[in-house]
Order: structure tokens, then C-alpha cells, then sequence
């Protein structure tokens, strides 16, 4: 391994480039893996042409011009007998002009645009050609990720100079009975420069042998970071708790419904846990409306029985409120205060819940991620409950493991309203163990899904407006294609004034993310109290806002959202015991993906049948979120194709740990060189 300073044709700039990419030495660059593949070798006719996709054609010079204006650019329009394409250069040189000569037959090659003229290739490969001319040789052509100012014929050869003189160094650091027969340098070979006889579809697919031998020691490598994540986590013990004799009991006696069984069996789960005194690192799922917030407060009443504190985190404002009420309801009545702990807060109040937190006479805290700020010292904290973890960063739990008693760290159970296909839930929560609320409620009614298109959403708005003046409640939800705070409480807006004042009789309410939080609350309130009949809102009610009564919600452009994100807000209706509906409006035409989406929508309320759509579909940036995908951040792997490795790469990654912890490390630092290093006490 030498740094790229070394590889000929690398300076100080082109450094500076490669290190953008996280490659600083020769095997960063031989890790440095292909996207995709371009054929360079078929040319294909242009009436067979797509945006977004690069090609090789041929045809003839049609004509050229020089448009006038500040900014040169050169346009020359390509023909063959099936079509045309515009070339179009911002940089000419006297060699292009000769070539773009009208009558010159030009083979090409470029990514395919939208511009001014239809089809359009920006600066393609160029070459003069003559009837005699031979095709290229049958090559697929690696193409990789890459940075401004660094172009794929320089990546390349800097990737074939790292291979000429280093792949024979890499060291093997898994079995050889997991390789595919293939060597680390034969694979890696491969898959840069795959010979004139390769499967292009194969190789797109990600099963070619020599990928699924990487694509294997990369899962191998990740399950060992969330392993050691683990033992990092359980090197301090943690304080071991007795079951509550009275505290669970007289909650539950105050409620007015018996826990499902599943609830049962989850909460037994949590109080094995807790009896041991090495942490608990839970992960409890389960569809919206199954009854989470329950299971984490009897989950509570282990430790603040024993005179320990507990702290409940969750992602937003308006959701940690919530909270926040329930548990006041819930604990006070036992003698339990019950504290408050927010970014917001300023001052003395903050200082004041600062101080409680420390003192111990806060014994359960709410709040955001408030609560992980360092200057946050508890007095006694024995369980940390956090809400909606895919919110989060992965490693900010850990944050957390520092909060304990001294030479203790407290219990962590993991919350999320998202269902997870286990194959995401053994990558993105290895370090973690999985319950499952698998039961709702009785009483909750099926909602019935209906698809509209949008050219239909005035007779929706009618339907919703009679249905509010009989004494329904419902939500209209705004969205945008922008991930815009700022933007998509515009829309909200203009659609509260439009409805206001088109229905002056109806009371509506409105709730935005750049709303102050206790405005918000404000609203939600009187939302839940029955004086407001309609609130027109943005995805900010996504998660945990509980109206039993409101049993309609029109989701305005549906198409523009994630099954998972659809399924999160339907579930805001169907809480109670009146029939409920959500009506999905959405923009025609819809794209065959739109059309699935909305079909999985219609046809099931199932969240885990939803979650392995999503997954299969969008990927797994839309079910964990950018933060924890990002922390993922896999070369090779993809885990929506990939999870039959899984078992497998969770069994050698223990065998590797436990005999060869050396190599364990190697693989972190070949495969996830940005991730933090936890060592072993």
C-alpha cells in the first residue's frame, strides 16, 4: 500500500480530488469500486435512445452553428436513418471544428440529456470515422463514483496503475470456503476490467461470482463493526433490576384497555433484560398503532421503582410532547415527577430542569436529543427509552453510554413505529436484539385506501367538508416534491387559506414544521379536544400524534412519498372505533413505479408486508433515513438483493471477532475506513 502522491500522474490537485472520495492510498483506490458499466463496443440506433443513459453512436454531421451570445457554445446535429441528437461543446479547439464539418460520419459516446434542441449529449467522446473503420473491441467499461474536476479516464487509470503493482499484496481476511473461488486480487481484477466475454446483465445484477465474493466480505465487515459496537456498549455492567411489584400493576389499573398478548411477551422480554447487569440493547417494532408507548411505560416502572431515573428521547418536539403528556398522566398518580427537557428551552427554565436532572428529583426525563448534550449530568439514570432510533445517527446512542452512575451505563431500549424487513434489521440494528409487537389492539378498525387523481380534488374537498360539518375530523396532509421545511409550509398555508375561505362554517387548524413548538402543541390540542374539525398539515405528523376521533386523511400528491412514509401517516387514522379512510390524491400520469406504490397502498394495511416493498422499490435510505443509511454507506452490497448473505456474514463475523481479531480490524479498515473504532477492554 503507498499513498496516491506516488501513482504517476498524480499531484497535489488530483490528491486533493481522490481525497474528496475518501482514497488517500492505493488501497482505497483498489476498493474504489464501479457504479456501473457502459458498453463502448454496440452502437445503438437513435430512436432507442433514454435520458439519463450513455451510449455509443454513429451517424452523420447534419449541420453545426455557433448560436450567438457571451457564453460560446458549438451545436452539431448527429443523424442516422433512425433519428438525431444534438452534440453540444462549451470548450472548441480547431480539431472539433474540423470534425464537425457537415457530411464528417462521427462515432460518439456521452450521456443522453434534455436540452434546448431534445436530445442532447454534453462533451461526448468524439471520433472522425470512415467507412473502414472497426468497432471497438467488446469491452464493458467501468464507471465510478466520482467528484467535479476528476474525470472517469483519469479514475481508471489511476485504479489500473493501484492494480498493476498492489492488488497481489492484499491480504486474504476471510475463509477461503466463503470466496467464491475466486482470490481477493482476482475478483478485485474482475470487477475493474471485466474481460470481453463478461454477462453485462450479470454483472448489473450484482451476481457475478467475483461481486458476490466482495459483496460477501463487505457484509462480513459490517456486521463485525455492529458487533463490536456491541461489546463496546456491554464492557461496563449495567444496574440489574427486579421486576416492579407495584408500579406496573397500578398503571395498568388505571387504564381503560388490557394489554395484547404481544405486548406481554415483549415486556417479559424487556424484564429479562433488565434483571442482568450487563445493558440491555433492545430493539422493540411494531406497526403504527400497536402500542409501543405502553410497553416503554411499563418498561419504566422496573427502574423508577427502584429509585433509578429514566430518560425518553424523542426526534422532534411536537412527538416528545406527546410523550411527555402521557407519561404525566400515567406517573403522576404514582408519586413520579415527571420533567421536561428541550433544545428550546432557555434560561432559567432550563436551568431549573438542568438542575432536577442532576439532583435526581426529575426521575422521569422526556425530551429531544436535548438530552444527549454533555452538559446534562443525571443524577441516577438506569434506562434511556429512545423514540423513532432511525431518526437518529447511529453512534448517538452511544452518547448515552456515558450517562450512568459511575464504572454503570444504563439499559438502552429502541423504539421505532417503522417496521424493518429483518434483513435491514440485522444490518442497520445488528448490535441491537428485536421484539416485535405483532398484534393491534382490539377495537381498531381497518382503514379503507382509495386512489384519486388529483383533476378530482375538488369533489374531495366537497366530500371532506360535509364530512367535518357532520362531526367527523380529519387531516389534509401537503406535500412537495423539495425537501423543504420552508417551502412545504408555504403550500400548507396557501391550502389553509384557500379551504378557510372557501368553507367559512368549518373550523380548521393548521400545523407546519417551522411552526414555534408550543404552537404547535396548541393546535394539536385543540385538534385532539374536538374544537378544530379539518388540519391541514405537512409530514410533520408523521409520527405519534394520537387523535382517536379523527378517522379521514386525504394525503394531497401522494406519489411524491415513500410506501413506509405513506403507511407512518394513514396511521394517524384507524386509532379509534369509527370506520376510517384515507383517500390518496395524486398527479396523473403516474410512473409504473408510482402506479405499484399506490396499488401496495390500496391493498394492504400489513407495515412489514409495506417495509419489504420499500425496500425492494426505493431502497433502504427511505425506510432508516438518510442519517443512518449514510452511516451504512455500502460499496458493493446492496441489501434489498444481498440479504440471503446475511446469516452467513453474521456467522463468520462472530467466528472472526472471537479467532482472529486482527483480521476483524483489517476488514474495518478496508472496507468502512470512516467508521469509528470501538476497542475491546
Amino acid at each position: 500500500m503507498t499513498a496516491v502522491h506516488q501513482l504517476q500522474g498524480v499531484g497535489n490537485a488530483a490528491a486533493a480530488l481522490l481525497e474528496k472520495l475518501n482514497i488517500w492510498n492505493t488501497d482505497d483506490l483498489l476498493f474504489h469500486l464501479p457504479r456501473d458499466y457502459e458498453d463502448r463496443s454496440t452502437i445503438v440506433h437513435m430512436n432507442h435512445l433514454q435520458v439519463g443513459r450513455s451510449y455509443l453512436l454513429e451517424g452523420t454531421v447534419a449541420s453545426m452553428d455557433m448560436p450567438p451570445g457571451k457564453r460560446k457554445s458549438m451545436a452539431i446535429l448527429l443523424q442516422d436513418d433512425f433519428g438525431k441528437v444534438t452534440l453540444r461543446f462549451y470548450h472548441i479547439y480547431k480539431a472539433l471544428m474540423d470534425r464537425a464539418k457537415p457530411g464528417n460520419r462521427l462515432r460518439v459516446f456521452g450521456e443522453v440529456r434534455v436540452g434546448a434542441r431534445g436530445l442532447e449529449m454534453y462533451h461526448p467522446e468524439i471520433q472522425l470515422i470512415t467507412e473502414h473503420t472497426p468497432l471497438p473491441k467488446t469491452q464493458l467499461t467501468a464507471i465510478y463514483p466520482s467528484t467535479e474536476g476528476l474525470t472517469q479516464p483519469k479514475l481508471r487509470e489511476y485504479i489500473k496503475q493501484a492494480l498493476a503493482q498492489h492488488a497481489h499484496d492484499l491480504p486474504e481476511l476471510i475463509p477461503a470456503k466463503f470466496t467464491n473461488g475466486y482470490a481477493l486480487k482476482e475478483a478485485l481484477e474482475y470487477i475493474h476490467h471485466p474481460p470481453t466475454d463478461a454477462n453485462m446483465l450479470q454483472l448489473a445484477e450484482g451476481q457475478h461470482p467475483a461481486q458476490q465474493r466482495l459483496i460477501f466480505e463487505e457484509l462480513v465487515s459490517h456486521q463485525i463493526s455492529l458487533l463490536t459496537r456491541r461489546a463496546y456498549i456491554q464492557q461496563i455492567s449495567a444496574p440489574a433490576f427486579s421486576a416492579s411489584r407495584t408500579f406496573a400493576k397500578q398503571l395498568l389499573s388505571i387504564l381503560p384497555f388490557e394489554m395484547t398478548n404481544a405486548q406481554k411477551r415483549v415486556s417479559n422480554e424487556i424484564v429479562k433484560d433488565l434483571k442482568q447487569n450487563k445493558p440491555m440493547l433492545r430493539l422493540v417494532q411494531g406497526d403504527v398503532g400497536a402500542g409501543k408507548t405502553l410497553v416503554a411505560g411499563i418498561a419504566a416502572c422496573h427502574p423508577l421503582e427502584e429509585g433509578w431515573q429514566v430518560a425518553l428521547m424523542a426526534p422532534t418536539e411536537i412527538l416528545a410532547e406527546q410523550h411527555y403528556l402521557n407519561f404525566k398522566k400515567w406517573f403522576e398518580p404514582l408519586g413520579i415527577q415527571v420533567s421536561w427537557l428541550s433544545g428550546k428551552q432557555k434560561g432559567k427554565a432550563r436551568a431549573a430542569a438542568e438542575q432536577q436532572i442532576r439532583e435526581g428529583s426529575a426521575q422521569l426525563v422526556v425530551g429531544t436529543h436535548a438530552l444527549f448534550q454533555d452538559n446534562v449530568q443525571f443524577h441516577k439514570l438506569g434506562l434511556v427509552i429512545i423514540d423513532e432510533q432511525h431518526r437518529f445517527g447511529v453512534d448517538q446512542r452511544l452518547a448515552l453510554r456515558n450517562k450512568g452512575v459511575q464504572d454503570t451505563t444504563p439499559h438502552q431500549l429502541v423504539m421505532t413505529a417503522t417496521p424493518i424487513p429483518r434483513t435491514l434489521a440485522m444490518s442497520a440494528y445488528g448490535d441491537l436484539d428485536t421484539s416485535v409487537i405483532d398484534e393491534l389492539p382490539p377495537g381498531r378498525t381497518p382503514i379503507q385506501t382509495v386512489t384519486i387523481p388529483l383533476d378530482r380534488r375538488e369533489e374531495v374537498l366537497q366530500r371532506i367538508a360535509t364530512n367535518c360539518a357532520e362531526g367527523k375530523q380529519a387531516y389534509w396532509v401537503c406535500t412537495l416534491v423539495e425537501q423543504s421545511e420552508t417551502l412545504d409550509a408555504q403550500a400548507a398555508e396557501a391550502t389553509y387559506q384557500e379551504i378557510k375561505e372557501r368553507f367559512p362554517h368549518l373550523n380548521i387548524g393548521l400545523v407546519h414544521g417551522k411552526m414555534k413548538a408550543d404552537e404547535k402543541q396548541a393546535v394539536m390540542q385543540q385538534f385532539k379536544d374536538n374544537q378544530l374539525q379539518l388540519l391541514i398539515a405537512t409530514t410533520v405528523i408523521e409520527v405519534g400524534v394520537d387523535v382517536p376521533n379523527a378517522s379521514i386523511m386525504v394525503i394531497e400528491n401522494a406519489e411524491r412519498l415513500g410506501l413506509s412514509q405513506l403507511h407512518q401517516l394513514r396511521g394517524r387514522v384507524g386509532r379509534g372505533a369509527k370506520a376510517s379512510f384515507c383517500a390518496l390524491l395524486y398527479k396523473s400520469p403516474l410512473s409504473q413505479n408510482g402506479q405499484e406504490r399506490l396499488r401496495i397502498m390500496r391493498e394492504t394495511n400489513d407495515g412489514f408486508l409495506i417495509a419489504e416493498k420499500d425496500l425492494e422499490i426505493r431502497g433502504p435510505g427511505e425506510l432508516l433515513g438518510t442519517k443512518q443509511t449514510g452511516d451504512m454507506g455500502f460499496r458493493v452490497a446492496k441489501l434489498e438483493r444481498d440479504d440471503h448473505l446475511l446469516t452467513q456474514a453474521h456467522y463468520v463475523a462472530t467466528q472472526i471477532l472471537k479467532d482472529y481479531p486482527h483480521q476483524a480490524d483489517a476488514l474495518l479498515k478496508r472496507w468502512l475506513p470512516e467508521a469509528p473504532r470501538y476497542a475491546y477492554v
